[in-house]
């Protein structure tokens, strides 16, 4: 499963700030990030047991992201049951920086997981001023309010 991360702003959500509000959270994971000169790229938010969230950062400028924005705009097209379908659109095709996190398919605590997934995709839409979308479940905004339930 899928978190992704829609971001219209171009600052780099901090990596060490990331891994003090799951901290704060209660939540303990070990962050293990790698980058370039344009930031971090992927990481890891490693668990007590089994496999860690993988996490991916790609810009707009220097990613060749055109297509997978347009597509996940063209998905949100479709579902005009709800009435912020057109707006999540046009954020979608605004995004700066899109973050993806990969829910390990061997959790050994399945409830501890979720949280950290749902924390860590919370906070970096907070630090990025966008939304969130988690396959089969939905796109919420930074602060967890689901905006459209996908079916």
């Amino acid at each position: 499963m899928w978190y992704r991360v829609f971001g219209t702003s171009e600052v780099e959500p901090a990596p060490a700030a990331l891994a003090e509000h799951l901290h704060a959270a209660g939540l303990a994971v070990e962050p293990h990030f790698k980058g370039d000169d344009l930031g971090w790229t992927t990481g890891e938010l490693r668990l007590s047991v089994g496999s860690p969230v993988y996490l991916a950062r790609y810009l707009t400028k220097e990613d060749d992201l055109r297509d997978d924005l347009n597509a996940h705009a063209a998905e949100l097209e479709t579902m005009d049951y709800s009435p912020n379908s057109g707006p999540l659109m046009a954020r979608v095709v605004q995004t700066k920086q899109l973050v993806t996190l990969r829910k390990p398919v061997d959790a050994a605590d399945e409830v501890l997981l979720e949280k950290v997934l749902d924390a860590a995709a919370r906070f970096l839409a907070a630090a990025t001023d966008g939304v969130y979308q988690i396959d089969g479940r939905g796109w919420f905004a930074a602060s967890g309010e689901l905006l459209v339930q996908e079916y």
